[in-house]
């Protein structure tokens, strides 16, 4: 038998600060907040590309009693740091009336470089995510797992949904963070690759061409990364209840280790064309969790609860190896409540019910990302 994957696991979210009392996005973060978050718990903090953004990373986590701990303590001390400035992180993918031309990059060589490259593309990119990096050892497994695991991408969006505003108006859209993102390059669904050499010859054309300085720029949904050996997953939004992070986190691994097992049976996910998995995908990014996705063995229109019912009952062995079947079944909760988009948009409705103004209605909405951001665990 294969030696098995480390499975270990790490999370990046991206947090937007905005003012406590008004809701309105910053413009300027203050000098020292990410210090003082870094003394609250061990320096996993960085800067984003706008000032108005914050990264937070957990370390290597082996179980998700520890990947649990991890993220809860980086929101309580991004939450105490900020709001010794009066301000709060809202984990959400999009601000919900945020001026795009208040928004000032963040200094430095890189993100300078960056908003140089992307011109008037970059001030859309107010916009934060959700990235799930898996241990894989093998990179040729890695790759080979990349390429199977594409088909759930837009299951785990649809999931994750948490930004139907822009600049004050309701888009219609569950996820327009998605709809900003694509006007990078290097985004979407990976090119599917038979080895590790030749991802990385792919990769080496636009590096020796000084297009790219190396894979951190290859911005694709989900992507084997630079830096460590794993596979990293970034098509999701950034839900706002840290439980509905820890489950889309879940369901990525079991996936991956149930990919695995059938490769032991040397079998595989049926691939299909990224072309059609990317109509799942837009059906994720508009509608969420409220309407169908195709299953393409059956060829047809299934509801969303209906497939996460399956994927649940499919990975249930590997749940029960990586110790995280609750965490996993609690999808069906997120079917049954709704999403972040889901929640504020119902706030939204409901202030505007009961006469509130837009601009009152998107303040309410605010306030609620900042109490869900923290909020306990539901049981």
């Amino acid at each position: 038998m294969a030696d098995e994957p480390a499975w270990s696991m790490g999370i990046e979210e991206e947090y937007l600060l905005v003012e406590r009392e008004s809701g309105a996005l910053i413009t300027e973060q203050p000098s020292g907040i990410l210090e003082k978050v870094a003394d609250l718990h061990h320096g996993l903090v960085a800067r984003e590309l706008f000032s108005s953004q914050l990264e937070i990373g957990t370390g290597i986590c082996t179980d998700f009693k520890h990947l649990r701990a991890d993220i809860g303590l980086l929101r309580l001390a991004v939450t105490e740091a900020a709001d010794d400035y009066g301000l709060a992180p809202i984990a959400a993918s999009s601000h919900p009336f945020a001026s795009l031309q208040q928004q000032k990059v963040t200094e430095g060589e890189r993100y300078q470089a960056l908003a140089e490259d992307l011109q008037g593309v970059t001030r859309r990119l107010v916009i934060s995510g959700l990235h799930v990096h898996v241990g894989i050892e093998d990179p040729d497994l890695r790759v080979d797992l990349m390429g199977q695991v594409a088909y759930f991408l837009p299951h785990l969006l649809a999931l994750s949904t948490s930004s139907p505003f822009w600049e004050g108006r309701d888009t219609g859209l569950k996820s327009y963070r998605m709809a900003v993102f694509r006007t990078l390059p290097r985004t979407g669904l990976p090119e599917k690759f038979d080895s590790w050499s030749e991802f990385r010859r792919h990769v080496d054309v636009l590096v020796r061409a000084g297009v790219i300085e190396d894979s951190t720029e290859v911005w694709w949904d989900i992507r084997p990364s630079e830096r460590y050996p794993t596979l990293e997953m970034r098509v999701t939004d950034l839900p706002t209840r840290m439980e509905d992070t820890i489950t889309v986190a879940a369901l990525y691994v079991c996936l991956l280790r149930m990919l695995w097992r059938l490769k032991l049976e040397n079998r595989r996910w049926r691939s299909y064309a990224n072309f059609l998995v990317s109509e799942n995908l837009w059906r994720a990014e508009r509608y969420g969790i409220s309407d169908r996705l195709i299953d393409f063995g059956k060829g047809e229109m299934v509801p969303l609860p209906d497939l996460v019912e399956e994927i649940i009952e499919m990975v249930r062995p590997d749940a029960e190896a990586l110790g995280c079947v609750t965490e996993v079944e609690h999808a069906r909760t997120i079917c049954q409540r709704g999403t972040s988009a889901d929640r504020q948009l119902a706030v939204y409705q409901e202030a505007q019910a009961e006469g509130a103004t837009d601009q009152e209605a998107l303040h309410a909405v605010v306030q609620t990302l900042i109490t869900d951001t923290l909020a306990p665990p539901q049981t």
